[in-house]
């Protein structure tokens, strides 16, 4: 996503959804994104999160780049993109980037990437803790998270 500062500096953000429970377990901003910042955020969240099967993305430059790519295939995560202008092949994504715009960007003048960042992850964990989603009976995407972890415990209990 692109937006600006007040002053007219530019201001990028790289947002990480989660496919399943829609939760967003990152939104880097900064003046640009670079293929560099697109492989530190996808290695601290494997770290946190396990590693996918596949990375769905649209085909900018930071995630077509050459190191990114040799990146993921190291780490033996297939690469998913979208058919150039082909939005609704990433719907949630589209729809997560529009409430991103609409809740925020669109309210908001930052007057620095500083303050950008801070109410940025702010909205990011308003947004997965509390705000209702519809895609799980509007709960918020922490109670997705949730309800499949006891979901996954539950089924190691009964089969383990």
């Amino acid at each position: 996503m692109h937006d600006q500062l007040i002053d007219g500096r530019a201001l990028k953000m790289l947002c990480v959804i989660d496919k399943y429970t829609r939760e967003c377990l990152a939104i880097e901003a900064g003046a640009s994104l670079r293929s560099q910042d697109v492989i530190l955020t996808l290695s601290r969240l494997m770290r946190l999160y396990g590693k996918p099967a596949y990375i769905r993305s649209d085909n900018g430059a930071e995630f077509t780049a050459v190191k990114v790519m040799r990146w993921l295939r190291d780490q033996d995560v297939g690469p998913a993109f979208i058919t150039p202008g082909s939005p609704w092949q990433n719907g949630f994504v589209e729809s997560f980037n529009g409430k991103l715009r609409d809740e925020l960007l669109n309210r908001e003048w930052f007057r620095n990437r500083s303050e950008a960042k801070i109410l940025i992850e702010q909205w990011r964990q308003f947004y997965n803790e509390q705000r209702p989603h519809s895609a799980h009976r509007y709960q918020p995407p922490v109670s997705a998270r949730r309800n499949w972890l006891e979901t996954c415990n539950l089924d190691q209990r009964l089969t383990g």
